[in-house]
């Protein structure tokens, strides 16, 4: 039988919260697929605005299943998305030199997207079970490494080093939510301290590109640092309150690289100022704290789990894109959620946020 509790405990703020970050982003992407002086590509809008839509659907599905069964699925969604990330590297189409897309008859997607939200629930899964007052133990955290290991692998294999790192960061947090013996978490502190260094061996080239054009930019201004340098002239530009929409210099004559994707923020900073972005800023923030207030609410673990690395997946993207853009990182390809173009990361976003709804809508049941 229906409860009628779970209409008085809908979350109508954070639905709020995602059709105001979707139609801005929808503004912003039409300025910026639009505006060109080049070629135009208003076709990438109506993508975007179908994959919106899209989106809303299934987050209106994910209303009517309790949010525990996920607990029960993950396992199943988690070997799902480890076949699809195979599938990329056999039959995956080849775009710029990265092998990130399954091309499904009139859909392409991307698999490492999905494989974020999969890696969180079985993490969750895993963590509401195990999980301790005294905290992980390093035996305890060897099967959630495993977990993490193996889509790590197979992304960076694309390559997509920045969406590898991200799940890195988003099961870092969620291990450290649910705690981490005092000397497990020196024994993981000092092999990261060890190994970091390392890791510069193993990266390739363009790679190492990157993170050299982040800590000097002007070393390659027409080359590597191109990307870096025009993005940090637009977001200047804008000053205080913008330029106006679909008059951004820096949009319209095609100096911005990939300024429908990952460097959107660049377009908005530019037509909209230091206020427009500030709003988008504080917008996001109602999002997190939102977010953790519904982690903090929840009855039971696996929920309270499952809503802060769904959480702390919307901080960690907010956070790279937006220091990427301004030159605080290096340059690696992840996207603002909601407002960079992308069908798989607006849907996937767009269900995250419908899971932190359920989760909110059956905050009283205890069972």
């Amino acid at each position: 039988m229906f409860d009628r509790r779970l209409i008085e405990y809908f979350d109508w703020v954070l639905l709020g919260v995602t059709l105001l970050l979707g139609l801005m982003g929808m503004g912003i992407l039409y300025s910026a697929v639009a505006a060109g002086e080049i070629i135009p590509n208003r076709v990438l809008f109506i993508k975007q605005l179908i994959w919106f839509g899209a989106g809303l659907v299934l987050m209106f599905f994910s209303f009517l299943i309790n949010y525990k069964n996920l607990d029960r699925w993950g396992i199943w969604l988690y070997i799902a998305s480890i076949a699809l990330l195979a599938s990329v590297l056999v039959f995956g189409k080849l775009v710029g030199g990265s092998q990130r897309w399954l091309v499904l008859g009139p859909v392409t997607m991307q698999p490492s997207e999905i494989a974020k939200l999969a890696v969180i629930i079985f993490l969750a899964k895993y963590y509401a079970k195990y999980s301790n007052i005294n905290g992980m133990s390093l035996r305890e955290l060897i099967k959630p490494f495993l977990i993490v290991l193996i889509p790590f692998m197979l992304i960076v294999k694309q390559p997509d080093l920045g969406t590898a790192m991200l799940i890195v960061l988003i099961a870092a947090s969620m291990t450290i939510f649910v705690r981490i013996e005092r000397r497990t978490l020196i024994s993981i502190m000092s092999v990261c301290i060890v190994t970091i260094p390392l890791i510069w061996f193993l990266l390739k080239g363009y790679q190492k590109q990157r993170i050299l054009t982040f800590l000097n930019p002007d070393r390659d201004p027409l080359g590597a640092g191109y990307h870096i340098i025009q993005s940090k002239i637009a977001i200047g530009s804008g000053m205080i309150t913008g330029k106006g929409f679909l008059k951004g210099t820096q949009n319209v004559l095609s100096f911005l690289p990939e300024q429908h994707t990952d460097f959107i923020l660049s377009v908005l900073a530019e037509e909209w100022g230091f206020v427009g972005t500030g709003l988008i800023v504080l917008i996001y923030l109602l999002l997190i704290v939102w977010g953790l207030n519904i982690a903090h609410g929840c009855r039971e673990p696996f929920g309270v789990i499952l809503s802060v690395g769904i959480t702390s997946m919307l901080f960690w993207q907010v956070f790279i894109n937006i220091a990427m853009v301004m030159g605080l990182m290096p340059v690696v390809g992840v996207p603002l959620p909601l407002i960079s173009y992308g069908g798989s990361s607006v849907i996937t976003t767009i269900i995250s946020i419908g899971i932190l709804i359920n989760i909110n809508m059956r905050r009283f049941m205890v069972d």
